[in-house]
């Protein structure tokens, strides 16, 4: 009997589609579209066009304007494109419109960011948690009738919970969302009393925007194996360790990165992987100093920060992949005024320690630079809130 032929699945091929609104520059919306491409790629599509139209409002029917649609339409039909990715979030009436035009799945940011969490996540509790933020994004979009029975062939988009019938009734998705948050109650306080049993150790958070390094410096100062990867998302589920510099110990936890529009629903769903932060002693905040718009990526970690009440905790501001920070210095004769690219690491350097707040250091986790002098400031800042904590401690330290 011959063996049967197995064939690989063709990868997807996607086109991205982003529009530029008032106070937006096409520079900002370049760069969103650069990070959605690395999210399709992490997904598994491969992209072949980005579409940019510049609109005062988005069109309430199909987002972008009828004469960017039929563009769009010709270009997906003329090259058999599988997946249309949107990079705003699209409304149920818009999702519908647009299936109908172009006739081929309708992606948003959210529901390739909820995709991307799906494949990613391992464990029953990271599991959990992303099947219910993908339920109740699913839940005010059942009218996407054409593409339910797509689902069970899987696909970027069509993982997770998915759709058995075209007639899905609204109730059985909310008692799934009811049953998956008791689910996660349960799990909540499990992972609250392991905190609690912790003890007064001081603890440490390593957070920041998704690829940024945090695993590496988790498995750096760890000495421990944490899944790193260069995709967005690599760490879905907090992993936490023993650390001990000199005689003083601490926990140090590796949690979920950041990103531009993170749906709420995964932030909602997420909680208790966030509370590792909000319950943190201190604060490793990375950022990754070679991307071109590390400040922004700052800013927006900054941000979720606050919004999940973290904000005002100590934090380090720890400036990763010094190795690969590139710079590109003028010509004397040009007088045009300098870009972020014109400026030197040591003028980066000089610049963030005297306008940061919080103490600042420059590393590569990768090439083991200054890591020295990181491990000293972290066991300063520890020693400080550990003697705080037990001021008869002191003199141990």
């Amino acid at each position: 009997m011959a063996n049967p032929i197995i064939t690989a699945r063709k990868a997807e091929t996607a086109v991205l589609i982003g529009v530029i609104l008032p106070r937006q520059s096409e520079e900002e919306v370049c760069e969103n579209l650069e990070e959605l491409e690395f999210l399709a790629e992490t997904a598994g599509a491969t992209t072949l066009k980005r579409f940019i139209q510049k609109i005062d409002v988005p069109n309430p029917r199909t987002f972008v304007g009828s004469g960017k649609v039929m563009e769009i339409k010709e270009y997906v039909d003329q090259n058999e494109v599988d997946l249309i990715i949107f990079d705003d979030e699209l409304s149920p009436t818009q999702l519908r419109n647009l299936e109908k035009e172009f006739e081929r799945r309708i992606l948003d940011r959210t529901n390739l960011i909820l995709d991307v969490f799906a494949q990613r996540a391992k464990t029953a509790y990271a599991k959990t948690q992303v099947e219910l933020a993908q339920y109740q994004f699913l839940l005010p979009r059942l009218t996407r009738l054409w593409t339910h029975l797509e689902r069970q062939r899987g696909g970027i988009g069509l993982r997770g919970p998915g759709e058995t019938e075209i007639e899905t009734d609204r109730r059985v998705i909310r008692e799934k969302i009811s049953k998956l948050k008791e689910d996660l109650k349960k799990i909540d306080r499990q992972m609250s009393t392991q905190r609690q049993n912790r003890g007064k150790i001081v603890r440490v958070a390593l957070v920041g925007y998704t690829n940024v390094g945090k695993s590496t410096i988790m498995n750096m100062l760890s000495k421990s194996e944490v899944f790193a990867e260069d995709k967005l998302f690599a760490t879905l589920d907090t992993t936490v360790r023993k650390v001990v510099f000199g005689n003083l110990p601490f926990l140090l936890s590796d949690t979920v990165g950041f990103i531009r529009k993170l749906p709420h629903q995964l932030i909602e769903s997420f909680k208790s992987t966030l509370d590792e932060v909000r319950e943190a002693d201190l604060l490793l905040h990375v950022v990754d100093i070679s991307h071109p718009v590390f400040e922004e990526q700052l800013n927006v970690v900054t941000q979720t920060l606050q919004e999940i009440g973290a904000s005002e905790k100590p934090t380090l501001l720890v400036f990763n992949k010094i190795d690969a920070y590139k710079w590109v210095k003028k010509d004397e004769d040009d007088l045009s005024p300098r870009s972020k690219e014109n400026y030197s690491l040591d003028e980066l350097k000089n610049s963030w320690m005297a306008k940061s707040n919080s103490p600042a250091i420059f590393i590569s986790a990768k090439q083991k630079t200054n890591i020295d002098e990181f491990r000293e400031k972290i066991y300063n800042l520890v020693r400080d809130i550990h003697t705080t904590r037990y001021p008869y401690d002191k003199f141990l330290y």
